[in-house]
């Protein structure tokens, strides 16, 4: 079927959109840290910094939260769904426009994945209000993501190639797509659960400012719980990729497995999530040795994304999909 161009140009445009909307969602979550001020915090909290398994967090995070700064939360929170609604209409129009699942190439395979991180962070946005103030962190990388991918990832809308038409591009890319998507919401909170222990320890230490920007973050028990969270989700969604994968590889090449670069990676990322999973549940490894291990994963990901799609070659170089 030939593409839509009018529909192709409507994904164009929506996706301008998300990343206009998702940069005044941006500053929206920058004022709402301006405006914020230090929470209360018992010295439970405060010790959870030195790589330690953090406490259980309190109520103060969201109590003590002055009015004007839940107000910024809220018109963030609310821009950032907005941007979600349009970024969900750019996947739909592409795919409407190439009449196919909208990942066929890196472009629509990024595309998605920022999608789905962006939902992630709205459900705990929703559901546990102190995750707003991670906004501006999460966030800023969505857009430098977003305006990566329409400057150097953008492809024309068109039809699959022979090698992509089988209905396994619907289990296995899907599968990877969210798997992705989700591990790129853990890994930020990782990365920021580092950040707020560290400074937690100065904190204790007197070698910290008490009413800087990062009292504001959310609690360090509060990161390292949505980090968990969002890994033990995504981990068996990602083990299902691998495996469908495998599979979809017997049917074209006549093999579940070569240790094509693709799937070599893909199983590096598979292993380092599983110790990642595996240390979060050992005492010994809790804290900020098994955050570190969250933030290695996001790398591999992103590393099997770009630097294996982009140089490497093998079985899976076509389409801009690797």
């Amino acid at each position: 079927m030939t593409p839509d161009p009018s529909l192709a140009a409507l994904s164009n445009q929506l996706f301008s959109v998300s990343v206009a909307l998702y940069s005044v969602a941006v500053v929206a979550f920058c004022a709402q840290l301006a405006f914020g001020r230090r929470p209360v915090r018992t010295p439970e909290l405060v010790a959870a910094g030195n790589g330690a398994a953090p406490t259980a967090p309190t109520a103060a995070d969201v109590l003590s939260e002055p009015a004007r700064s839940r107000r910024w939360g809220l018109i963030a929170v609310a821009v950032t769904a907005l941007g979600a609604l349009t970024h969900l209409g750019v996947m739909v129009t592409r795919g409407l426009a190439a009449d196919r699942l909208p990942w066929g190439n890196m472009y629509e395979f990024g595309t998605a994945v920022t999608l789905v991180g962006v939902v992630a962070f709205l459900v705990f946005a929703v559901r546990v209000p102190a995750v707003r103030h991670l906004g501006l962190f999460v966030m800023a990388p969505v857009v430098l993501a977003m305006v990566g991918i329409g400057l150097f990832l953008y492809a024309e809308a068109g039809p699959l190639v022979a090698a992509l038409r089988s209905s396994w591009l619907a289990v296995h890319v899907t599968s990877a797509i969210l798997g992705f998507g989700i591990f790129f919401l853990s890994g930020i909170v990782s990365a920021m659960y580092l950040v707020r222990s560290r400074y937690d320890a100065k904190l204790a230490e007197g070698q910290a400012q008490p009413d800087g920007v990062l009292s504001r973050l959310p609690s360090a028990a509060t990161l390292d719980r949505v980090a968990h969270r969002t890994a033990v989700f995504g981990f068996p969604i990602w083990t299902f990729a691998v495996i469908a994968g495998a599979i979809w590889a017997e049917s074209a090449w006549g093999r579940f497995w070569g240790w094509d670069p693709k799937e070599t990676w893909a199983f590096i990322a598979w292993v380092v999530y599983a110790a990642y999973l595996h240390a979060r549940t050992t005492a010994g490894w809790r804290g900020r040795a098994a955050a570190w291990v969250n933030v290695t994963g996001l790398v591999v990901m992103v590393f099997n994304l770009l630097y294996v799609n982009m140089v490497s070659t093998g079985l899976h170089s076509y389409a801009g999909l690797k």
